[in-house]
């Protein structure tokens, strides 16, 4: 971060600036300097994901930090990225060489957010197989119901943590947001949507 230098003035000369100032600001008609433009996110719902193509490679880099805040519903505490060839933790206790570019964020209280993709493409028969088997790992149950996500896409609840996945083109696309306690179950399923929605955007090759 830039130091910030303070230059030492005379108090006279320290009024006389902030009176002249002061008038210019009573007297001028120039309008006020518009706001910047807050950023939004997008429920899933609201998202045409049809149309959309990602690429299978680094997009982790191109996140919106407010969605990742969003998502987390807190501050970065820590984040970790890996891609195709990394051996990474892919799961609770289990390393191994991922064959995926991701990233997750970790808030302070210890939620995290992730995202990743698939590096070889997918068919769509493949994206069909994928979505069965995320929704038949134990603990996990499918969200009925639950915006499509892509083509061939599935939404799954494992505990309190929610994911979608699905297929963009070639590209098998998955994002989760795993809170810390028990959660409301449909906050966390729009939560959870407009996280995705962001890893999308970011993903995304237009």
């Amino acid at each position: 971060m830039a130091g910030v230098f303070a230059v030492r003035r005379p108090a006279a000369a320290l009024v006389g600036a902030v009176l002249a100032l002061t008038l210019l600001g009573c007297t001028s008609d120039e309008p006020d300097p518009p706001e910047k433009p807050q950023a939004t996110s997008t429920a899933l719902s609201d998202f045409a994901t049809d149309g959309v193509s990602v690429t299978r490679g680094e997009f982790c880099a191109r996140v919106a930090p407010g969605a990742v805040t969003e998502a987390l519903a807190g501050e970065v505490a820590d984040s970790d990225t890996w891609a195709n060839g990394d051996r990474t933790r892919l799961a609770d206790g289990v390393r191994d060489v991922a064959h995926e570019y991701g990233c997750s964020w970790t808030a302070t209280d210890g939620t995290v957010a992730s995202a990743w993709v698939f590096a070889p493409p997918v068919t769509p028969a493949g994206a069909s197989a994928l979505a069965k088997a995320a929704s038949r790992v134990e603990g996990c149950q499918p969200v009925a119901g639950a915006p499509a996500y892509g083509a061939r896409s599935t939404a799954v609840r494992c505990g309190d943590e929610i994911a979608f996945h699905g297929l963009f083109g070639d590209a098998w696309l998955s994002c989760s947001v795993a809170p810390v306690g028990t959660a409301d179950r449909e906050g966390l399923l729009d939560r959870g949507g407009r996280w995705c929605v962001a890893v999308a955007q970011a993903a995304s090759t237009d």
